[in-house]
Order: structure tokens, then sequence, then C-alpha cells
């Protein structure tokens, strides 16, 4: 499993504190989330792309991102027109698909893509260890803090774990079927999953405790927050108000 591909870099916003960017994403997610008008849902897209841009990341991993997530947004082209009242554009066969539901499906499409460009340009840009350690700076509950930084860890190492009893089912010669056998024996191999997972996590915490585990994490990076996160933090918020007087002078 591949995590961070977007962490290394050395574009300006891959140099900005890990506080700036939580909070400059928050509030352009945020104020592009609530948009109901066009103009400011394209605003948000323009910001993203621009923000993607100017992070300098591989551009095809960005658009396979974006055609996954497009993906689940393929589902509401097809079903908002059809279900949403509204004037009839024209007719599929004997189904109208109303004028409504076509525009609400565009501008969640671009809604969904500008909130995944910022989301990849300003929290994709920081390793997962960052982001933990920017979050608790930022007085999250520590809880909420470790959960993400032992998720982080240990999800590869229970997919190697359940990779090693796929392997060891095949070499049973089993084969995946319709049938209760089948069914059966994936329940196995997910509860053997959970009950290894658990056993891990025993090993682990106790292995903590004898190390004097006190409850936090310590960071090596001792990053403050300096006259480039101040004015990255203005540019965001000139941005969002930019977005915000969009949305009151079209709304």
């Amino acid at each position: 499993m591949t995590f961070e591909t977007f962490s290394t870099g050395s574009s300006i916003l891959h140099r900005l504190d890990v506080r700036t960017k939580l909070l400059a994403a928050l509030l352009l997610i945020g104020v592009l989330a609530v948009s109901t008008s066009f103009p400011a849902a394209a605003g948000g897209l323009a910001t993203g792309a621009a923000l993607v841009l100017g992070a300098g990341l591989d551009r095809q991993a960005v658009i396979k991102r974006l055609l996954l997530v497009n993906g689940f947004v393929l589902f509401l082209w097809i079903t908002l027109p059809l279900s949403y009242p509204g004037t009839p554009l024209f007719s599929f066969g004997p189904v109208p698909l109303s004028r409504e539901g076509i525009l609400l499906a565009l501008l969640i499409t671009i809604k969904t893509n500008g909130a995944v460009l910022i989301m990849v340009a300003l929290i994709a840009t920081s390793t997962v260890s960052d982001l933990g350690h920017g979050l608790s700076r930022l007085k999250i509950p520590d809880v909420f803090c470790m959960l993400l930084l032992f998720s982080y860890r240990y999800l590869s190492v229970i997919h190697q774990e359940y990779q090693r009893l796929q392997r060891a089912a095949r070499l049973r010669c089993f084969q995946a079927r319709t049938s209760i056998h089948t069914y059966r024996t994936y329940g196995y191999l997910f509860g053997m999953t959970l009950v290894k997972s658990h056993h891990r996590a025993e090993r682990v915490r106790k292995a903590m405790v004898l190390r004097g585990f006190d409850g936090r994490f310590y960071s090596l990076n001792t990053s403050t927050i300096g006259s480039r996160d101040i004015g990255f933090a203005a540019v965001a918020i000139v941005l969002t108000a930019t977005m915000l007087v969009l949305e009151w002078r079209f709304a």
C-alpha cells in the first residue's frame, strides 16, 4: 500500500507549516462546500487547480485521483436528472431529464473536483506524521491525532497480514466461487485478520509501555510559522472572501 505520493517536493506549498495549510484548506473547502452558485464553485475549482500547479505535483497522479472520485460522481449524473423535479430539458426515451437535475449534478461535480484539488495541494503535500503533529499543535484532542498516526502506521501491516492469509488459502487450493464454502472462507479470513490485528496491537502496546511511552509522540520537526506562512494565509483569506462575495452576488 502506497501513501504520501505528493509529500516530497521543494515547492512553497511543501515548505509551508502544516498548521497553515490545514487552516487554509478548512477555510477554502468549507466555503466551497456550502456554495450554491456556479461562479463561487468555479472559483473554488480554479483555486484548487492553481494550487496544484503551484505545488508542481505529478499531473498524471492527480488526474488518476480525480478519475477515481468522478467515478462516484457519475452515479449522480445518472440519478439526479431522472429524479430531481424541474423543467424537462429533453427525454431519454419515455423518461424526461430535468434541467435542474443536470445543473445540480454539474454544480456538485465542480465542487467535488475543486475540493479534491485543494486537499491534494494543501493536505497531501505534508507527511501523515506532520499532519498528526500539526493537528496536535492546533489543540485537536491527542486521542484523534494518535488514532491517525497509528492507523497510518499499521494499515500496511494489517494489509500484509491479510495477504499472507490469502496466500495460505491459495496454497490449499482455495478458489473463490459463489458458494457457502467461499463465503465461509472469506469470513474466516476477515475474522483471523481482526484477531491477528488485535494480538499485534497488544504486543505494540506492551513494547511501547516498556519503552516509557507517556501517551504523546514527539516530533523532530520543529517548524514555526514565519512570514511565508503569514503571506499564504493572507492569500487564502482573500480567496475565501472572493468566493463568499461571488456566492452572495450570484446566489
